[in-house]
């Protein structure tokens, strides 16, 4: 082990003011185990101790002020949770109160009357005075009494805050490891690196983004330690990409039969340029005997099917098989009927397998599959199971990937021992470009931009809940003509019972204003026989109203729906907005969605609905949402290795992602395995972060 792995992989209760009981706790409240964990707990924002404030020149416009003065003299009013000590402080120019809920009998012991202070707070006024509610409160020193600088304020937990461990203990304990790790700290980037996009040392980066002496010096620790971090992001997933295509051969998909006679005979309708254009990447592909790893993005109602349905063609022109994964029954029905269209009039044998397929039925579809018969299968997790094997199994094509597991995808890929088979993962999910980058980096991507010609945009309005009376008023229009209507009712897994008594309530109002339509009800606790019921019910038009939760938010197909209802529509997020309209849109009619909620709105939730309300591109929708919720809250980004990102922001850091990307592809086109000299601070710290990685399975 070097030495630099020595001194950063030390315990946490050797540095000097922790100690064993302070260890436990930052082992357990914030992961912090060594000290490496503890340089890296970056602060999540920074406050400009640098200004000082008078009394006199306090507003409530100011998110902090910083006052030196005099504490004169303090007391203990009310009584209950009311009760406070009230002290009055000030520095000359006018009095201050400060006031403390908690911690009264520890500040009564404390405070020294006419002992002078610095504070630090957010100033209110209220009943003519002004007042600073817990400050922060230290004696006036030598050194605080100059000014400070840009104070990092780390994330915590309410417990480490009850037992006494808050930023500025983190601060101390951060200071007194960093003078001591300074000759351990070594350059993690390549001079030629530093050099292009004038980055500062790993050193400065450290104790700049800990300590800053100013705001230029923490903007350069800022983008240093940003850049490091996508860099190492992008150069890890480009590196499994090339490892990929270079190690694992895939087949060969050269033959082009039954894709010519299906495009000639049985293709419904004229692909979009989009489409072409997929098309011809994946064959591309599949022609060059490297494995295909691909990403294929599109809008809600794009055409991603009719693609994948000619992309098994190809791989069943090369007498393989081909499979098709989805998250949930529905969806896999729903895939399975259309594609099921399609290979009934090549004479293909497609099946489907899922979590309620009978024995009967299974036995005969594992035997199929094993013994060549059956070429297409669609399926969820029951696919992974352990029995179900191939004869030759040539494509996978993975439907919204971002609830499956890396393992799983991995479980498929196995399931041809002899040559792996090529991959095709489809989200119909827009992803950002940022978080494409890193959720998807180790995939090529290819994106249909491009909707079918015809297709009218959906309206989007947004209407209070006083409005009812109207919005019912057009869904009996739209009845009328014909159409058909969703109304989508929040779930909220916290709560499952309030919601399905939310959506049994919002039943019974519908029946009640619509006592001559025939309803149907869907939601994620109804058996699968009754789902599928509720479904084909409305599918057939036997019934005009589908009243459901979010188990429709993907697979549902009714080109005659030509009205979407979300009710509680500020329960929802952006992206899953967007996919609950394109369920609305599929037909030649103009189709219609209407966002119902209350009248108390967030600043934010406004912003959602106005997105919503303006436009119909997904792209720009996904956009939209990342810079209000972060990556964070995304689909998928759990199990993606996306959460290990410490400081870099997705939603912000879009322009320092690309050049990282740019810089990692360059590096490994000239030296894939990074053996030249230049690279040996790129393949030390590669090292390291593997070390770090077999570490932290160790703990977990």
């Amino acid at each position: 082990m070097t030495e630099r792995n020595n001194f950063f992989d030390t315990k946490i209760e050797f540095l000097k003011g922790v100690g064993p009981q302070r260890a436990v706790l930052l082992n357990k409240e914030l992961a912090i185990f060594t000290y490496g964990d503890l340089l890296q707990h970056y602060p999540f924002r920074h406050e400009d101790r640098s200004q000082f404030h008078r009394i006199s020149e306090l507003t409530e416009l100011l998110p902090a002020a910083q006052i030196k003065g005099r504490l004169k003299e303090w007391t203990i009013v009310g009584e209950g949770a009311k009760k406070r000590l009230v002290a009055q402080f000030t520095d000359g120019t006018g009095t201050l109160e400060l006031v403390w809920f908690q911690g009264i009998t520890w500040f009564e012991k404390s405070l020294r009357r006419d002992a002078e202070y610095l504070v630090y707070g957010k100033p209110a006024f209220f009943g003519g005075k002004y007042s600073i509610t817990h400050p922060e409160l230290d004696p006036l020193t030598p050194e605080n009494e100059k000014g400070g600088t840009w104070q990092p304020v780390y994330p915590l937990t309410e417990t480490l805050r009850k037992r006494f461990v808050d930023s500025k203990a983190i601060a101390r304990m951060t200071r007194t490891l960093l003078e001591q790790a300074i000759p351990h700290i070594r350059e993690t980037l390549p001079d030629a690196l530093l050099l292009q996009y004038r980055l500062v040392s790993k050193v400065e980066a450290l104790w700049n983004i800990h300590m800053p002496q100013s705001h230029a010096h923490l903007a350069q620790a800022l983008r240093r330690l940003k850049f490091e971090e996508l860099f190492y992001n992008q150069l890890r997933l480009i590196k499994s990409k090339l490892l990929q295509k270079n190690e694992y051969p895939g087949q060969v998909f050269s033959k082009v039969h039954l894709v010519r006679e299906f495009y000639d005979h049985h293709l419904p309708f004229d692909l979009t340029n989009a489409q072409k254009k997929v098309l011809h990447e994946i064959r591309d592909d599949l022609r060059t005997g490297k494995q295909m790893n691909r990403l294929l993005q599109g809008d809600v109602g794009s055409g991603k099917t009719i693609v994948a349905f000619i992309t098994t063609l190809m791989a069943l022109d090369s007498d393989t098989q081909a499979c098709f994964m989805a998250p949930t029954e529905i969806l896999a029905d729903q895939h399975y009927q259309g594609l099921k269209e399609y290979a009934d009039r090549l004479g293909i044998n497609i099946g489907k397998l899922t979590g309620s397929t009978r024995k009967k039925e299974r036995d005969v579809i594992h035997e199929q599959l094993r013994d060549g018969s059956m070429q297409i299968i669609v399926g969820t997790h029951a696919l992974l199971e352990d029995v179900v094997q191939f004869k030759d199994l040539g494509l996978c094509i993975i439907d919204e990937q971002h609830r499956f597991g890396v393992a799983q995808r991995a479980k498929l890929w196995a399931k041809n021992d002899q040559i792996h088979p090529h991959i095709l993962v489809m989200t119909a999910t827009p992803i950002p470009r940022t978080l494409a980058m890193t959720l998807y980096g180790d995939l090529d991507i290819s994106v249909i931009d491009e909707l079918p010609a015809g297709r009218k945009p959906i309206k989007t309005v947004h209407r209070y809940d006083a409005h009812r009376t109207a919005v019912f008023g057009f869904l009996r229009e739209e009845i009328a003509k014909g159409r058909q209507v969703y109304m989508v009712y929040p779930l909220i897994e916290e709560s499952e019972k309030m919601d399905l008594k939310d959506l049994m309530d919002g039943y019974e109002s519908v029946a009640r204003s619509f006592p001559e339509v025939p309803l149907s009800i869907l939601h994620g606790k109804m058996k699968p026989k009754d789902k599928e019921y509720e479904m084909a019910r409305f599918v057939k038009n036997e019934t005009k109203i589908m009243v459901a939760t979010t188990v429709i938010e993907v697979g549902v197909n009714v080109p005659n729906a030509s009205v979407m209802v979300v009710e509680n529509a500020e329960r929802f997020g952006l992206a899953q907005l967007h996919q609950l309209r394109g369920r609305v849109g599929r037909g030649a009619e103009q189709s219609f969605c209407i966002l119902m909620t209350d009248f108390k709105l967030s600043q934010d939730t406004r912003r959602r609905l106005e997105t919503m309300c303006r436009t119909n591109n997904g792209f720009e929708i996904a956009e939209v949402d990342l810079q209000l919720r972060g990556p964070g809250d995304l689909s998928g980004t759990q199990q993606s290795g996306l959460m290990d990102l410490l400081i870099a922001d997705l939603a912000k850091d879009g322009e320092i992602l690309k050049a990282a990307r740019a810089s990692a592809e360059a590096i490994l086109e000239k030296d894939p395995e990074l053996v030249l000299p230049e690279n040996t601070a790129i393949r030390s710290h590669l090292d390291n972060l593997r070390q770090a990685e077999t570490n932290w399975s160790r703990i977990s």
